[in-house]
């Protein structure tokens, strides 16, 4: 009778025990939930200076959006670039670089380098894939723009001090990891509970039909013994012994009702020290947040960065749009300063000099235009330090076959400029490269590793075949003389030599090593672009004699005619295929034109 309600008040304290432990659990999935986002702002206190940037590994501490709210006096801009490229273009200027987030999650953790006060403005660099133009405030959510790491620079004009009122809010990495354990332990203990009084009930009735049957090990009665001895003289007649109960051995000492209620109170007893732990604990953990550290950069994440290429395909399209658009501008206007932005070297020099005749002979032919709506190839370097170059074929209105346009920059701060064009050969593709987002290896010009010759090998054997038509290295390029620019500068030299039987000419071709590019193709091979300058000498063979010029070399030398001798000077922009090493096959000029620079009397 006793044992009843203690079961039932075991059973009723299991129970609420299960829902509390249910209730922990169900909590930490909602009221007692951690926030899903922390946001953490820029000291107050934090020196001011012209830069700040944001660090990648500030920018993927969490997993998930990132949020940036920026204040500032006047406007600003916010510009994505790789890590190495912020760093590069910041130089030496004095900035601020939030690295990380407090303990609390409440601060962003900077830190100031000093340099020089002031900057050129960043806005229109070149190294920017992405750029966000704001007055007064920002609300900036970031996504990655491609794959690998990246920073943001936020400035003014670089005169005046960068925006100080940053603020950035994170997705909560906090997690409750106890939430499923105890909503689960907790439908356990209830589901214990509530078969508590039955399972009980259960044993006691086994018990007692246990009870009415002898069984080893049970109560044993002993039976009185008579002695078959007569009875003799001083001897006790033997006596009668009543029955005695002996309970089991196992049961000595136990209180009646105790085996059925025991176990149960010590169940009760563990469940309860276990849910209490576990919701006491768990409630405490659930509401914490962790501050992730910063992943230091491998090895092996490094030597990723370092075969990144120097740009995506859509800055270069943009950059592509930028160039056409300002060589477009100068061609209309024949106005050479219009270039300076966007054309240097060898382009700026032949456009130049074009813009010269055609101001003064209005049949000369304008150079080939610069096309960017039409970019059929892209080649770009994995080379991160500067100069760096990439290649573009390209073609649109008023290019009658491709082109290949070489893009330099030559420093951080500065943009990539045109540095050459030259129209593609009739009948000869491109050579396979790298996709873009894989970039390609560059190749000094003095380097033969892996191919059948340097770039300055190849252009060296081009510039003799121009000059010498028997020269002996003709085999080593594709199709020799009837390489169509070959043939027609060499039919050129060739008329002129023949018809001019009052002169002496002179024909050289000459590499400019300064301006030699290489960059490896898909096959192991390489493409090498360069100059060469072309000088065309004429000297009169009698006294009286006389060289009369064309009216566009009249045009740089001042007249039309001379006893004393001429030169002439063109630039060559070319383009050669070099082969892999063990390769049979020769050479390959892809692409090449020429334009008159200079002319002048001896």
């Amino acid at each position: 009778m006793i044992g009843d309600p203690v079961r039932l008040k075991t059973a009723a304290l299991l129970v609420l025990l299960g829902l509390l432990t249910m209730l922990a659990g169900i909590g930490q999935l909602t009221f007692w939930a951690p926030s899903e986002t922390v946001t953490a702002s820029v000291p107050s206190d934090t020196k001011a200076a012209p830069l700040t940037v944001i660090d990648q590994k500030l920018i993927a501490l969490h997993d998930g959006p990132v949020k940036i709210k920026i204040q500032g006096e006047g406007n600003f801009i916010v510009a994505t670039g790789r890590p190495d490229d912020v760093e590069a273009w910041v130089g030496e200027t004095a900035h601020n670089t939030l690295t990380g987030v407090s303990a609390d999650q409440k601060s962003l953790e900077v830190s100031s380098a000093d340099g020089e006060a002031t900057a050129p403005s960043p806005a229109g660099s070149d190294l920017w894939v992405s750029t966000e133009d704001a007055s007064g405030d920002l609300d900036y959510t970031w996504n990655p723009p491609a794959d690998g790491e990246w920073s943001l620079l936020v400035a003014g004009d670089g005169t005046q001090p960068a925006p100080s009122s940053i603020s950035m809010t994170f997705p909560n990495n906090a997690t409750t990891p106890w939430a499923v354990p105890l909503i689960v332990l907790g439908i356990i203990i209830i589901l214990i509970g509530a078969a508590l009084p039955f399972i009980a009930k259960a044993l006691s009735n086994r018990r007692k039909h246990d009870d009415d049957e002898p069984r080893d090990g049970g109560e044993t009665t002993t039976l009185p013994v008579q002695s078959s001895t007569a009875k003799s003289p001083g001897v006790e007649a033997p006596t009668t012994q009543s029955p005695t109960v002996q309970p089991p051995a196992g049961n000595k000492g136990r209180r009646p009702g105790a085996g059925a209620e025991g176990p149960t109170l010590r169940i009760t007893a563990l469940a309860a020290t276990m849910a209490a732990v576990l919701v006491g604990g768990t409630a405490v953990a659930a509401q914490a947040t962790t501050t992730p550290e910063a992943t230091t950069t491998s090895s092996a994440a490094a030597d990723a960065e370092a075969s990144t290429p120097v740009m995506l395909e859509s800055q270069l399209q943009r950059i592509l749009e930028q160039v056409a658009s300002t060589v477009d501008a100068a061609d209309a206007a024949k106005d050479a300063a219009k270039l300076a932005p966007r054309v240097d070297k060898m382009e700026l020099q032949i456009r130049t000099q074009n813009y010269k005749i055609r101001s003064a002979v209005s049949a000369y032919e304008p150079r080939m235009p610069v096309r960017a709506t039409k970019l059929q190839s892209s080649v770009i370097s994995t080379k991160r330090d500067w100069p760096r170059t990439v290649f573009a074929l390209t073609q649109g209105e008023g290019n009658v076959v491709p082109q290949v346009l070489t893009l330099v920059q030559l420093s951080p701060r500065e943009n990539y400029k045109l540095w050459g064009s030259a129209p593609l050969q009739p009948g000869t593709n491109f050579p396979s490269f790298p996709i873009p987002r894989n970039g390609t290896e560059p190749v000094p010009a003095s380097d033969s590793t892996g191919l059948a010759y340097s770039g300055n090998e190849a252009l060296e054997i081009l510039s003799e075949m121009l000059t010498n038509p028997e020269s002996p290295n003709r085999s080593k390029l594709a199709d020799g003389q009837s390489s169509p620019y070959i043939a027609g500068a060499l039919a050129y030299q060739a008329d002129t030599v023949k018809n001019g039987t009052s002169a002496n000419f002179k024909f050289t071709h000459t590499p400019v090593t300064n301006q030699t590019v290489v960059l490896r193709t898909a096959d192991g091979g390489a493409v090498v672009v360069g100059r060469l300058d072309f000088a065309f000498e004429g000297t009169p063979k009698a006294a009286g004699d006389k060289l009369v010029l064309e009216d566009d070399s009249a045009v740089f030398a001042g007249g039309k005619e001379t006893t004393t001798g001429m030169v002439l000077n063109f630039a060559e922009s070319v383009a050669v295929y070099i082969p892999p090493a063990g390769s049979a096959d020769p050479m390959k000029l892809v692409a090449a034109t020429r334009g008159l620079v200079g002319a002048s009397f001896k």
